[in-house]
């Protein structure tokens, strides 16, 4: 089994550049209303536009998107993932930093919908 996590957004396109800028993901869909962005050969995200029809669950676009769910994604390019977040100067929350418990180093960021990023380096990568 694999997870597949799938997040309603508001501008699938811009969504995809940014998340692919990102992660140093590719395209594996395309389109205004769905996309599947993929690393490696495996599907990592799709993205769903809110108004799109054929999925009446997606939630509530008036509310605030992603409470209590965070978008959480293990590298183990951790300093090349900083390189691309500068770059795309994307709006940090939190690090980048070492979490003791889970023996890896973490940036928290936001996303354009407002969804929380999280980047993780694999267990062990405490850095410098």
């Amino acid at each position: 089994m694999q997870p597949q996590p799938l997040i309603a957004v508001r501008d699938v396109p811009a969504s995809s550049r940014w998340y692919q800028a990102l992660l140093g993901a590719d395209s594996g869909h395309g389109g205004d209303d769905y996309e599947q962005l993929v690393c490696d050969g495996r599907m990592i995200l799709q993205l769903h536009h809110w108004d799109a029809h054929g999925h009446p669950h997606l939630g509530d676009s008036v509310r605030a998107p992603g409470n209590g769910v965070l978008l959480w994604f293990q590298t183990d390019a951790f300093d090349q993932a900083l390189v691309r977040v500068r770059a795309l100067g994307a709006e940090v929350l939190e690090g980048p930093k070492v979490n003791p418990n889970a023996r890896h180093r973490e940036l928290w960021l936001r996303d354009p919908d407002g969804y929380v990023v999280v980047l993780a380096g694999r267990y062990g990568d405490l850095g410098d």
